[in-house]
């Protein structure tokens, strides 16, 4: 099966699919077109409880509900019949600004779809007008590949998304909640996000998590900071000196008025003379040559 990129296939292509399987439900009802837009009482209609979607910004749907109050609902909302009532497929924000500017009525066009259609449409309708958060996109795709047996290629395939679109999205449900949460809110990428699946100890997580909220640090730059913490570098540890080697020390700055420094202990190391400008050289010199000059004869 070819491995679908984008939203290539998208929902017109899966309504048409379903259009094709179940035209002859469509047409028994009545002699309307199956795509002509009928006025259905608002409060005949009920949410999609299983609607992928759950969060909706306010400030936006007030815009919407003042549209709607100036303008109308342009664009028909769509539901399939549930006995003497009807379910929202695609159109719930529609529908909720529609209540909120007190229409009674709203236009939409009423199909029979199963409820392996209504999940995909769904989760389609949501994914093309870019409505989900990435939390509530993963949780949405793990439902349709559990109750449908899905692969990822396939369930890539029905939706218009790459595998491995599909597979790193599945990745963020492998976090813990605490971080799904911020991914879900919007505070942590999912780019940032997915560098911490491998992060097994949940408050080391948390942690990491919080360094990479609000893009503080790039993506490349966060799986640094998470690969250091999977593989620290060992700490140097610091080498005893002895009494007698720190005690030089102490009587070479005094001698040499200046900073000294030894590395290592009695049996190998280096001794670092500082100097800060031509003056301390000059004095570092007339000291090794008084030293040359006191030297005794045998050490000629």
């Amino acid at each position: 099966m070819p491995v679908k990129k984008g939203l290539g296939r998208g929902l017109s292509a899966l309504i048409s699919d379903t259009e094709e399987e179940y035209d002859g439900a469509l047409k028994e009802s009545d002699n309307t077109p199956k795509d002509a837009a009928v006025e259905i009482s608002i409060s005949l209609i009920d949410p999609n409880v299983n609607q992928p979607r759950k969060n909706f910004d306010d400030a936006g749907l007030l815009e919407l509900t003042n549209s709607i109050r100036v303008h109308g609902i342009i664009s028909p909302i769509i539901l399939v019949p549930v006995g003497s009532r009807y379910m929202i497929i695609s159109g719930e924000r529609r529908y909720r600004a529609a209540k909120k500017a007190g229409l009674m009525t709203v236009p939409a066009i009423v199909r029979n779809y199963t409820q392996k259609q209504i999940d995909e449409i769904s989760l389609i309708e949501n994914l093309q007008r870019e409505d989900l958060n990435p939390i509530e996109t993963a949780i949405a795709i793990k439902k349709l590949m559990n109750e449908y047996k899905y692969t990822q290629e396939e369930v890539a395939d029905r939706i218009g998304k790459s595998r491995p679109a599909v597979a790193n999205t599945l990745r963020l449900l492998a976090l813990t909640q605490p971080v799904i949460d911020l991914v879900a809110n919007g505070k942590l990428s999912p780019g940032h996000a997915r560098c911490l699946v491998v992060v097994e100890d949940p408050d080391a997580q948390l942690d990491l998590a919080r360094k990479g909220m609000d893009n503080k640090v790039s993506v490349r730059e966060f799986e640094k900071i998470v690969k250091a913490y999977l593989s620290p570098k060992p700490e140097k540890k610091a080498v005893e000196q002895s009494l007698e080697l720190k005690d030089l020390v102490s009587r070479m700055q005094r001698v040499f008025a200046t900073k000294v420094t030894a590395l290592g202990n009695d049996n190998r190391g280096r001794i670092y003379i500082d100097y800060y400008n031509r003056d301390d050289l000059d004095r570092i010199v007339e000291i090794v040559e008084t030293v040359q000059k006191t030297k005794p004869p045998e050490m000629e």
